[in-house]
């Protein structure tokens, strides 16, 4: 059986105002979510400002963490997510209100009307392809990609065996890329 974890640990103790506590929280945890947040807003300084914005958030929020809801890593990442998405929807009125110089450079490195339309495209043939995996296959891989679950945590999550996740997780991969590489959404 698995010991406690030391970042919901680390979490407690910030709740009860250990400002220690969350420096270590932020040390163990800063570098993937610094990632997470670089690959949502595809900008460094834009995941700077996110990150620093969740870690607030953390700090204010870290008495409402349940680990009997999931883990504590989850649970930060949900925050470091949402944080990023929320500034993603924000940054196109910050863009049009830049000067014309500065909104010239973003706009020049933002997809043209072709790539737009071919990630519109894989958007949709991603869907189609994720509809067509069993619903556990499908659960499995959202929770993993996107709250940044490992198999262990998802096992504890769908309360399921770890190497029945761990193949869920596989076939649908596998299902996923056939698809995909067929281009029409269906496998």
């Amino acid at each position: 059986m698995a010991g406690p974890d030391p970042l919901a640990e680390l979490l407690a103790a910030a709740a009860r105002g250990d400002q220690a506590a969350f420096a270590r929280l932020y040390e163990l945890t800063a570098p993937k979510l610094f990632a997470l947040a670089v690959g949502i807003l595809r900008r460094r300084d834009w995941a700077e400002e996110a990150l620093q914005e969740a870690f607030i958030r953390l700090w204010r929020s870290a008495h409402r963490f349940d680990p009997a809801k999931g883990s504590a890593m989850s649970w930060i990442v949900t925050i470091v997510r949402n944080s990023a998405l929320t500034a993603l929807q924000r940054r196109p009125r910050e863009i049009a209100s830049e000067d014309a110089g500065e909104a010239a450079d973003v706009a020049d490195s933002a997809p043209d009307p072709l790539e737009q339309a071919m990630q519109s495209s894989m958007a949709r043939t991603l869907f189609k392809c994720l509809q067509g995996l069993e619903e556990a296959q499908r659960r499995s891989i959202m929770l993993a990609y996107y709250e940044g679950l490992t198999h262990s945590e998802l096992a504890v999550r769908m309360a399921a065996p770890l190497g029945t996740v761990k193949s869920w997780i596989r076939r649908g991969l596998m299902h996923l890329k056939t698809c995909l590489e067929s281009g029409d959404g269906k496998a």
